[in-house]
C-alpha cells in the first residue's frame, strides 16, 4: 500500500477518535461490498448437460491381468510391457515412477 507523506497528519486527538469499532465498521463496510455467494444455492441452480442421471447405476466389468501387463511394484497400477522402465529388487517398474 502506497504511502503519501505530503498529506497532513492525524493528531493525538484524531487518532483517539477512531476508536476500534469505528475501525471495524469501516472495515466491514468494506468486505460488505463483495458479493456475497452462496456455494451451495450456486449448486443447486447449476444444470449439467444431457439426461438426468441421479438414479443410474455405473457396472464397471473388471478384467483380470493380460500376459502382456504387469503391475508396478511403486505406484501398483497394472500397465501394458510396452511402459515397463526395469526390473528392480521388489519387482517391475513403470516408466513414470523410473
Amino acid at each position: 500500500m502506497a504511502t503519501d507523506y505530503d498529506a497532513p497528519r492525524k493528531t493525538d486527538e484524531e487518532l483517539a477518535e477512531d476508536s476500534l469499532e469505528d475501525l471495524k465498521a469501516r472495515r466491514a463496510e468494506k468486505t460488505a461490498s463483495a458479493v456475497d455467494v452462496d456455494e451451495a444455492e450456486l449448486a443447486e441452480n447449476l444444470e449439467l448437460p444431457g439426461a438426468d442421471l441421479s438414479d443410474e447405476s455405473l457396472a464397471v466389468r473388471v478384467v483380470p491381468k493380460q500376459s502382456d501387463e504387469f503391475t508396478c511394484s511403486k505406484c501398483f497400477l497394472v500397465q501394458h510391457r510396452s511402459q515397463m522402465d526395469h526390473e528392480g529388487k521388489t519387482g517391475a517398474v513403470c516408466k513414470d515412477c523410473a
